[in-house]
This record gives structure tokens, C-alpha cells and sequence, in this order.
């Protein structure tokens, strides 16, 4: 850890920093990357801090909030706020995310972990080239490999997922058609829009299927190739 700057002088500037950190990360702030940043703040008053900070966003006048996504803490705009950020997003040229990939992303989030050929008997078509474009993204990983015959590899969704959907663990999935219905408007709208609105609680199978060891060498992690 590099040399820190002094310690907040007072609970106002806590507040003011602690809000700077959370609106600059890319990822997700999680408590324990704020203690290492203030370690002579106790982790009480820095719970104290963000609750305030998330009240005070979640003002009507105010266009940003605060979220807990991916077990830490991000500033997003608020859901109502959602058509004109679309707006701004959809102006610019970005890559975005093709109906075949939207569709089996929906499959590996509801039904992982789950293997290629799996997923080819719902969609009806090899997927295997759109799920290297996921695994690209970091939007899938691989869990292993299922332990039947041919071993092929299961697939689940990343931290990235969830970050990427505004999600806090897989149990904020939304309903199959909420969530259906966000993937479809991706199909349409730039890859990286952020998410708007938060899930509704419902839980995402897991599966009972048994999963291989996690520290397999890099060509099986990598490799998504026939599983058949």
C-alpha cells in the first residue's frame, strides 16, 4: 500500500471522501479496500458514513445513488433516470451484444453450471463461438468440468455479470422475462450501457451437477472448444 494521505480532519470530509472513492473506482468499493484506504477510520463509522451517503443520494433532486453490487459498493444513476442516459449511450459508436449471445448469456445466468452441449440442446445451435465472445468480455468463466464422460467444461457467469447488471449476488436476478427483457434491449442498446434498476430477488439455479477442481491448468480454462 502506497503512502496514504493524512486522515480525514473531520466526519464531513470523511463523508466527501469516502463518496469520491466510490464515484472514481471502476469496480465496485468494497469495505475492505476502504479500511485499507482509511485504516484509522473504524469500520463502524465507515458503515455509518455510506449509510448516510446513501440516504442522502436517494433525494428525488439527486441523479446518482448508491448501490451494493458484487459485495461492495458503486455510485450508478437512478433507474427513473434511465431513458436519458440510454439516450447518451445509444449516441455513441460501441460494440454491442449480438441476439445469440444475449440469448445464451440468459441461459448460462439462470441455469449455471452448465456445459456446451446443454446449452446447444436449448438454443438448438453450437455455441461454442459465442461463448468464447463471452469469455472475451468476462461476462462467463469457466467452473470446470462436469464429471461425466468426455468431462465437458461448465460455464457460470463472472463478478463482471454482475457488476455489468447492477447485481449484488445471483439471488437479485430478476424474474426469466425481467431479465429477458433487459438481455432483448441490449440487443439494441450499446454493450457497455450500465445497469439502471435493481433485481427483484429471485434466485438463479445453481444446479446440482459436480464441479471439477478450480486450479486446472490454463488450456482447459480457456479451452471452450466441442464438449461433446
Amino acid at each position: 500500500m502506497p503512502d496514504l494521505p493524512a486522515p480525514p480532519a473531520d466526519e464531513a470530509r470523511l463523508h466527501a471522501v469516502i463518496e469520491a472513492l466510490i464515484f472514481a473506482a471502476e469496480e465496485p468499493l468494497s469495505l475492505r479496500e476502504l479500511t485499507e484506504l482509511l485504516p484509522d477510520v473504524p469500520e463502524e463509522q465507515l458503515h455509518a458514513a455510506i449509510e448516510q451517503l446513501e440516504r442522502t443520494c436517494a433525494h428525488a433532486h439527486r441523479g446518482l445513488q448508491v448501490v451494493r453490487i458484487a459485495g461492495g459498493f458503486r455510485m450508478t444513476t437512478k433507474g427513473d433516470l434511465g431513458e436519458w442516459v440510454r439516450a447518451l449511450f445509444r449516441s455513441r459508436n460501441r460494440r454491442r451484444l449480438s441476439p445469440a449471445a444475449v440469448e445464451t448469456l440468459a441461459i448460462v445466468a439462470y441455469r449455471q453450471p452448465i456445459t456446451t452441449p446443454e446449452i446447444q440442446s436449448l438454443r438448438g445451435t453450437d455455441p461454442s463461438g459465442v461463448l468464447q465472445n463471452l469469455l472475451e468480455k468476462k461476462l462467463v468463466r469457466t467452473l470446470g468440468r462436469k464429471k461425466v464422460v468426455g468431462k465437458p467444461i461448465l460455464y457460470g457467469t463472472t463478478r463482471e455479470f454482475l457488476t455489468h447488471f447492477g447485481l449484488n449476488s445471483l439471488t437479485d436476478l430478476p424474474s426469466m422475462e425481467e431479465f429477458g427483457e433487459v438481455l432483448s434491449s441490449m440487443a439494441s442498446a450499446p454493450e457497455e450501457t450500465p445497469a439502471f434498476e435493481e433485481g427483484n430477488g429471485r434466485d438463479a439455479g445453481n444446479g446440482d451437477d459436480e464441479v471439477g477442481e478450480d486450479d486446472e491448468d490454463e488450456a482447459e480454462r480457456e479451452d471452450d472448444g466441442d464438449d461433446a
